[in-house]
């Protein structure tokens, strides 16, 4: 049909239904018989005269009718004040178990350390720190044991204590996605640290002193810790026991829950960093005042958390909660053919780790684990801790990072580097070909291609001077396309070199941007799994088994090095992914291949949607 006969047609129709919008007409009945023809107006303007006005006016006339229709619908006209009164008490009561187990596991870690300091006398100085005990005892002998509350300017202690405060909230959240246990060891390691402390007082009889002065800001300072471990228990609840879902779309569901309630404390763990900051400090103001302070903060916290949410529930809330819903699950199939975007190419990478996650964790930690019982077998005279050193701090980690493949100990490891590239590399590029090529069969011989470009990056990424970052950024991406070429096109070292650089050659802003995305996302993700989580847990067994120092040494350097070299294959796998993708984009843009097929494809037939031309 004509569009001019399309309008002619339906225009008395539109001219009423504008009238009825109008207000001229309150017939509801004649409303909604308009609308549902309006609607199916406006799906045949869009099927034939998708770029002509017709369809932008009926697109105008459906939103205003459905404004019409949902205007007097009931709305959270006040999101934040919804947000405190009626989601987040919903989120608690509905996570009623994670807040029992989190205030539980506490409860008992707390008891644990205090039992500890009666049957170890030297317990409290292996928690807190020997330094911190000296201290301690000495603001005992000079009168006031309260001291090191009042070392520091109010502002500066209340920013760094809130900023400290937040950091462990946070680490007890996210750790929650190492399937719980993470946020458990962070509660149970806070739990017997303030056991510990609380009894080193009591066994010198201050305990009242010292309750009155931990407890004006520790009320909601541990109620805080407390939350943030049912918000951690919240997120992983998810990945233990996903229920009739997916694992990952459970912990879609469980994140979203455990961030709503992350949020919820955040006020919290300010208001109490403020409090230790500026008033904990007064160690003279009256028994009873801060007696009453402490009431009512622990009023607040079960009145809040626990009562309000109990009576929410009985009376019944308003609405359930909302954006819970979890997408469909989909296999995401690769098209080479397009050009894509570093966004893109950014997205879809991610989107393939977490499709094959199984495959880069297993692989990443099976050539981890061979790296291990590799060199510390030939190695096995040589303490682990001295092939290896872990300083504190995520940027003295990263540098110690290159070690593993250049020693002055350990003539054989740049074959083992080499080696561990050519095997992470395969694995990436298996990968990107399985989800864009499921057809072909990937072969052994296979990543005997891709060798040159991995000595390429071998000498990037394990250059161990200062170079390697500017190296890494500028021609990491183009020492794995390199390997890439030579693996997709099986072409020799020197032929897959000159392809490489007639593809990138013209790109290399566009590889340059892709490389800085992927390094700037890997290096974040490095120093979030590379932070005080497994020193926690090697302190916990320590605290349990009481190693020599010695063995617990080398035992620690055995797990970082493990730990590490799985991480850092795990970022490498993503970062190659990434860079095979490119690949494709840099082809099509090149060379065009996929268009000239379907230009080769037209047909000299001519025809009118699949009908034949007159």
């Amino acid at each position: 049909m004509r569009e001019t006969n399309f309008i002619r047609q339906n225009q008395d129709k539109w001219m009423a239904f504008e009238q009825i919008l109008a207000g001229q007409s309150k017939d509801a009945e004649k409303l909604h018989d308009l609308f549902v023809q309006v609607t199916d107006d406006l799906s045949f303007s869009r099927t034939f005269y998708s770029n002509r006005s017709v369809r932008v006016y009926l697109n105008g006339l459906a939103q205003a009718a459905f404004a019409l229709i949902y205007k007097n619908r009931r709305t959270h006209n006040n999101h934040f004040l919804h947000f405190w009164m009626e989601e987040l008490p919903q989120l608690v009561w509905e996570a009623r178990r994670e807040f029992a187990l989190s205030f539980g596991i506490f409860v008992l870690s707390l008891l644990i350390g205090a039992l500890s300091c009666t049957m170890d006398g030297h317990f409290a100085e292996v928690v807190l720190g020997e330094d911190y005990v000296a201290m301690t005892k000495a603001n005992i002998e000079s009168g006031d044991p309260m001291a090191v509350y009042k070392g520091r300017g109010q502002l500066s202690m209340s920013v760094g204590i809130t900023i400290n405060n937040l950091v462990v909230a946070f680490l007890a959240f996210v750790m929650g996605a190492f399937f719980i246990v993470g946020t458990i060891l962070i509660l149970v390691y806070n739990g017997i640290m303030i056991g510990a402390f609380q009894y080193f007082f009591i066994e010198r009889g201050l305990f009242w002193e010292s309750f009155l002065t931990i407890w004006t800001h520790g009320t909601l300072e541990i109620s805080a810790i407390i939350i943030a471990g049912a918000a951690g228990l919240t997120l992983g609840k998810g990945l233990v026991f996903p229920g009739a879902y997916r694992r990952v779309q459970a912990f879609q569901r469980s994140a979203r829950r455990g961030i709503k309630i992350m949020l919820g404390i955040s006020p919290i763990i300010i208001l109490a960093g403020f409090i230790e900051g500026f008033l904990t400090r007064y160690t003279e103001t009256p028994d009873a005042v801060r007696g009453a302070f402490i009431a009512a903060c622990f009023f607040f916290v079960v009145f809040y958390f626990v009562w309000y949410p109990w009576s929410k529930a009985r009376r019944g809330f308003d609405s359930p909660i909302q954006d819970l819903t979890i997408p469909p699950d989909s296999i995401l199939r690769l098209e080479t053919t397009l050009i894509r975007t570093n966004g893109d190419i950014f997205s879809d990478t991610f989107a393939l780790a977490k499709q094959y996650a199984g495959h880069i964790l297993g692989g990443a930690l099976a050539l981890a684990l061979g790296y291990a019982v590799l060199v510390f077998g030939i190695m096995a005279q040589t303490p682990a801790n001295e092939l290896f050193v872990f300083p504190e701090g995520p940027f003295n980690t990263l540098r110690e990072v290159p070690r593993f493949f250049v020693h002055p100990s350990l003539r054989f490891l740049p074959l083992v580097g080499v080696a561990w590239l050519v095997m992470v590399l395969g694995l990436a590029f298996r990968i990107v070909d399985k989800a864009a090529f499921p057809q072909r069969r990937a072969m052994l011989l296979d990543v005997w291609w891709l060798l040159p470009g991995a000595i390429a990056l071998y000498f990037i990424i394990f250059a161990h001077n200062w170079l390697t970052v500017l190296l890494l950024l500028g021609a990491g991406q183009l020492a794995v396309l390199w390997a890439y070429v030579g693996y997709r096109e099986r072409l020799s070292a020197g032929k897959s070199l000159i392809r490489m650089l007639q593809l990138a050659g013209s790109n290399y802003m566009r590889t340059l941007g892709l490389s800085l995305l992927m390094c700037l996302v890997s290096l974040l993700f490095f120093f979030i799994t590379d932070s005080a989580l497994l020193r926690l847990f090697l302190e916990l067994i320590n605290w349990v088994v009481t190693l020599p120092e010695t063995l617990m040494a080398r035992f620690s350097a055995v797990v970082f090095t493990v730990l590490h070299l799985f991480v850092i294959g795990s970022l490498v796998v993503s970062y190659a992914m990434g860079c095979a993708l490119l690949y494709h984009t840099l082809l099509e843009i090149c060379e065009a291949p996929a268009l000239l097929k379907r230009i080769e494809q037209i047909s000299p037939r001519h025809t009118i949607r699949g009908l034949a031309k007159e």
